[in-house]
């Protein structure tokens, strides 16, 4: 494995402590991987999805168990690890390469009856895992995903959107799409769905190209995830609006980002504010705001790489529990500092709230509720977006 990416020596150039605190995780979830790899079926192969849900941790220690399976999980697992050397990428997933993951997942987009694939998302991040692990059944994928995102839908998910883009963006890139980014075809239609859900709006919310798939209470509410995928798409783009739109998103989160690098989850679309920042996940310190921001620069779009290192020193030295969320094997980080509010009572409160006024936040709460609480989970996706993030040489 390749420790010395751009990407890895820029973060040292700013931050000596956040680069060594990537480099133990980088190792970390090389050794990780092949504990989260799921069991066969039945005495076959693991052909629902070669990757658990989760693994959770054991009361009383730092072990944990697995639990479920994923395949868009997997997705994210073959992202990562084709940027592997083979011999690592063999090793991690079982004896397969990124490529062959591929092929598994691929198959799977071909069932029928109850174990078929229905997620716009999962078929767009298989299609993608295709297309960059230059799998030779990607313009089948790319038939599945065009039917799955029919024109005319209506609604969907801000993450799946983005998802859309850069499968397309992808498979572009891999010369298997017919589109340039502003042309006619899928990948333009993915392109202008994404642009117009931020118009008019700070960052962006949980749903695009229509409504009806949220509450109205929270109609206004965008999470974490529902900016740093559509940064990472637009980039992957590459055009001048959508270079504009996703430096926008990113000043937007990094304006907001909490006085010890926490990546809060819950903003205000239309005024880019802070709804509810619990959780913090750790997965989102150590890649997914890296990743989305990286690709970002490597676009020619401004770096905040000052941001990126204050988010992943968090994971040393989170205030709210005062230990850091790095357990060491098997697990790689724990994936939440969350408050103990029951049935997650605090983010719908101020979701409410803010949709009478963005200011009003329901500021008791904090001392009702005051985050501390760990969730001794992590899962294979997390991993997968950590090589993704990091071991890329753009």
């Amino acid at each position: 494995m390749n420790l010395d990416t751009p990407r890895l020596r820029a973060l040292d150039a700013t931050d000596a402590a956040a680069r060594e605190v990537i480099g133990g995780l980088l190792a970390q979830a090389v050794r990780g991987l092949p504990r989260m790899r799921s069991a066969p079926d039945g005495g076959g192969d693991d052909g629902a999805a070669p990757f658990v849900f989760t693994m959770r941790g054991e009361p009383g220690g730092n072990g944990a168990v697995p639990a479920g399976r994923s395949l868009r999980y997997a997705a994210i697992v073959a992202l990562g690890a084709r940027l592997l050397p083979e011999d690592g990428q063999r090793a991690a997933l079982g004896g397969r390469t990124a490529a062959e993951l591929a092929g598994v997942l691929l198959a799977r987009l071909k069932d029928t009856g109850a174990r078929a694939v229905t997620s716009l998302g999962d078929i767009a991040l298989v299609c993608w895992a295709a297309a960059e692990t230059g799998h030779d059944g990607l313009p089948q994928a790319l038939e599945r995903l065009a039917g799955a995102d029919r024109p005319g839908r209506g609604p969907v998910y801000t993450v799946d959107a983005a998802w859309v883009v850069s499968a397309l963006a992808a498979a572009r890139d891999a010369g298997a799409a017919d589109a340039a980014a502003h042309g006619s075809g899928h990948l333009g239609e993915a392109r202008r769905r994404l642009l117009d859900g931020l118009r008019g709006r700070a960052l962006y919310p949980h749903e695009v190209g229509g409504r009806g798939l949220v509450p109205r209470y929270r109609a206004h509410v965008g999470c974490f995830a529902d900016q740093v995928y559509p940064i990472q798409a637009l980039a992957r783009l590459g055009d001048g609006e959508s270079l504009e739109a996703a430096g926008k998103v990113a000043a937007g989160i990094c304006a907001a980002q909490g006085p010890e690098g926490q990546w809060w989850w819950h903003y205000d679309a239309r005024t880019g504010g802070v709804v509810e920042g619990y959780p913090v996940y750790s997965v989102h310190q150590h890649a997914m705001a890296p990743m989305a921001l990286l690709d970002l620069a490597a676009a020619g779009g401004p770096g905040h790489m000052d941001a990126i290192a204050r988010g992943v020193g968090w994971l040393a030295r989170p205030p709210e529990t005062g230990v850091p969320l790095m357990p060491g094997d098997p697990v790689m980080t724990w994936r939440k500092v969350a408050r103990a509010d029951p049935r997650k009572a605090v983010r719908g409160a101020r979701a409410a709230t803010t949709m009478l006024h963005p200011r009003w936040r329901a500021a008791a709460l904090d001392r009702v509720f005051p985050p501390g609480a760990v969730d001794r989970e992590c899962r294979p996706y997390e991993l997968g977006w950590l090589l993704y993030s990091w071991l890329e040489d753009r």
